[in-house]
Order: structure tokens, then C-alpha cells, then sequence
């Protein structure tokens, strides 16, 4: 039996805590990066919400520890994955 490849991530939800005053200059920062498909500011104990496409969940790791969370005044991210039905 061979290994069967991980389930394909096409599209996760990132809820943001930014450092106060941080939230424009990390959405701007956000904006940079080629998985993102929009970004919109909150109001609400999240300050930011992040649509991103990737390839698979790897990509999406990738994305989420080395990119999103290393933009200076990130405090805190929390991921959605969306499913199909």
C-alpha cells in the first residue's frame, strides 16, 4: 500500500491580535503576502481577519510560522480551516 497524500487546504480563515496601534502597519505587511487573498480590519477582540489560499497544509504551516507570525506587532493568530460538505 502506498501513502496517501494529506488533504488539500484551498482556503483558512486567520483571525489576528495585533499590538495596539500595530493593526495598519501589520495589515499593509499582510497585504505582501501572495497567499493572501483579502484582509479586512475588525472591531471586536480580534483586530484583523485573513483569507489565504494555499496549496496544502504544509504551505499553510509554512505560512502561518515562518511569514504571518513573524510580522512585528502580531501578538496572537488563530486558524479556521474551511471544509467542503
Amino acid at each position: 500500500m502506498g501513502t496517501q497524500p494529506g488533504p488539500s487546504v484551498d482556503t483558512a480563515f486567520i483571525l489576528l491580535k495585533t499590538e495596539p496601534s500595530r493593526e495598519r502597519e501589520v495589515y499593509l505587511a499582510l497585504s505582501d503576502i501572495d497567499s493572501v487573498v483579502e484582509t479586512h480590519a475588525l472591531y471586536g477582540e480580534y483586530d484583523l481577519l485573513v483569507r489565504v489560499q494555499c496549496e496544502n497544509s504544509k504551505a499553510l504551516t509554512t505560512l502561518l510560522m515562518q511569514t504571518m507570525r513573524q510580522i512585528s506587532g502580531v501578538r496572537e493568530t488563530e486558524t479556521l480551516i474551511a471544509v467542503d460538505y
